[in-house]
């Protein structure tokens, strides 16, 4: 059974923090294409790490929590602030 993967990629630009919300099931390669420009539009040019991962038995359940987080604004500027908080 594969697994599927829901998570905030995020990057700092101008002191400003930007974050990306997708799912995968190749979490290794689906990094290395958002930092080699190849990932989605919104993405290419920055380099990219991962503040969340949430790992899933079934895509559609991915698919759900990738747009409740991708909603969740709340939620997303809470991890955001977490990952950058001791720079």
């Amino acid at each position: 059974m594969s697994s599927y993967y829901v998570y905030l990629i995020v990057t700092k630009k101008n002191n400003k923090i930007i974050s990306y919300v997708g799912y995968t099931s190749n979490i290794i390669k689906r990094l290395v294409d958002h930092n080699s420009s190849k990932g989605a539009k919104a993405t290419r040019g920055k380099q990219w790490e991962y503040a969340y991962l949430k790992r899933y038995n079934f895509k559609s359940d991915a698919m759900k929590g990738e747009f409740k987080l991708k909603k969740n604004y709340n939620l997303r500027n809470k991890i955001k602030s977490n990952f950058f908080k001791d720079e």
